[in-house]
């Protein structure tokens, strides 16, 4: 039974109501009873109880929520940190990885990676201080901030999957409008990035080689095209070129990837509930140790 904590000074612990034990204070938030011989640590939100009382062992499970997350947090600070990091170095040494997309031409793949990177980094940080400090609003607010990713996440995948048609036809038209950038001033990273498509999975066009026709105005295609790299072998009869569309190429492949990328969004989504119940649990508990206090 918890002794009541009105009238007492602070630094002191009254004598417990159970027949001879008695308590002290340790440093670090820790109380001990003398003749149960055993420490019990109290999390900070307990401070008012942690200096005038000795609490039942079983309490102290009650610093299990901020340990978890915390120890759960930290990896994710140091992923959030290596993904921004790859990012800057994408954005800073290699122009190939750029966006194939006319209309959102900021969308690249250093640019999404150091979005994602700094706001894992973001959203870490706020969890591991709310934690560390057992701050009401910090938890709250890591809840909040993960829900909504997590909420974001799961609206784009089954808008994705209700609307895949639709898409496909969009992002074919947007490609296609994409490859008149192709070999243009100030677009050197798209050019790459078509060269790099075309020459890997074999492929030449959007749908068809004939989609470089209308970008060149001839019969012609990039030399990445060709199915032996040659100076100015674009220019050449079309039985050397790939006849692949790069389109169809490359969702075959995700295709053939999709139990990969499947098994990352299933972990990914565990690691986010996790955090959501860890955060949550955490909040509830410092809630009760405040109105207690009170």
């Amino acid at each position: 039974m918890v002794p009541p904590a009105l009238g007492l000074l602070e630094g002191q612990l009254p004598h417990s109501r159970e027949p001879g034990l008695r308590g002290e204070v340790l440093r670090g938030g820790a109380s001990r009873a003398g003749s149960a011989g055993h420490c019990v640590w109290l999390p900070r939100a307990w401070g008012c109880l942690g200096r005038t009382h000795r609490l039942p062992a079983h309490w102290s499970a009650f610093r299990g929520p901020e340990q978890r997350l915390a120890s759960f947090l930290w990896p994710a600070q140091l992923g959030g940190c290596g993904v921004l990091g790859v990012g800057i170095w994408l954005a800073a040494t290699q122009g190939s990885f750029a966006t194939l997309s006319s209309s959102f031409p900021s969308l690249s793949a250093a640019n999404l990676l150091i979005i994602t990177g700094a706001f894992v980094m973001a959203i870490g940080f706020v969890g591991c201080l709310g934690a560390i400090k057992e701050n009401k609003c910090l938890l709250l607010a890591f809840f909040l901030l993960l829900l909504l990713v997590f909420l974001l996440e799961a609206t784009i995948a089954i808008l994705f999957f209700a609307y895949t048609d639709k898409i496909d036809r969009y992002a074919q038209q947007d490609l296609k409008k994409g490859l008149h950038l192709y070999g243009t001033q100030g677009n050197v990273g798209l050019t790459n990035a078509w060269s790099i498509i075309q020459t890997d999975f074999r492929c030449c066009g959007v749908s068809n080689y004939t989609d470089w026709f209308e970008v060149y105005n001839a019969t012609r295609v990039p030399d990445s095209c060709c199915l032996e790299f040659s100076e100015s072998c674009g220019l050449h009869a079309p039985g050397t070129w790939w006849k692949a569309p790069c389109y169809e190429t490359v969702k075959v492949w995700l295709q053939e990837n999709l139990l990969a990328v499947g098994v990352f969004g299933l972990c990914t989504a565990l690691v986010q509930i996790l955090g959501l119940t860890f955060a949550m649990t955490m909040y509830c508990q410092v809630v009760k140790a405040d109105t207690y206090c009170a």
